[in-house]
């Protein structure tokens, strides 16, 4: 299912966390250990549409009703075919910005989501 296109997106990241140990009598170096990876937010934006898909899994989440999902980021050459996606997993939103409104400018309305996860999955295409 598609939901939307995006203008923007960021937070597509992984990060390994480690801990220093250093050993009793080696001062040459320090021991950098594995200890988990941590995944920042995924924040998308878009111009506004007559959708309230978004809207409304943001609306419910804030009030408790947590719908965790997964989804894909896709990546299209210009030729229509996919060059990479990044696959998200058990999301839920934190935060929904509406845009900027003034009379006097012609800029596109864009509205932003924020969504928690607990990891991604890059896939590239030859």
């Amino acid at each position: 299912m598609l939901v939307a296109g995006f203008s923007e997106v960021f937070g597509l990241e992984a990060q390994t966390e480690y801990e220093e140990i250093r050993e009793g009598g080696n001062n040459g170096f320090v021991h950098r250990l594995p200890k988990g990876i941590r995944h920042p937010s995924i924040v998308l934006k878009r111009g506004i549409s007559s959708s309230q898909e978004l809207w409304n899994w943001y609306d419910q989440a804030s009030r408790g009703a947590l719908k965790r999902k997964s989804g894909s980021i896709i990546l299209y050459k210009q030729d229509g075919r996919e060059l990479c996606r990044w696959n998200f997993f058990d999301a839920y939103p934190v935060k929904w910005s509406g845009p900027t409104l003034q009379a006097a400018s012609s800029e596109v309305a864009i509205e932003t989501i924020e969504l928690v996860h607990n990891g991604i999955k890059a896939i590239f295409h030859a």
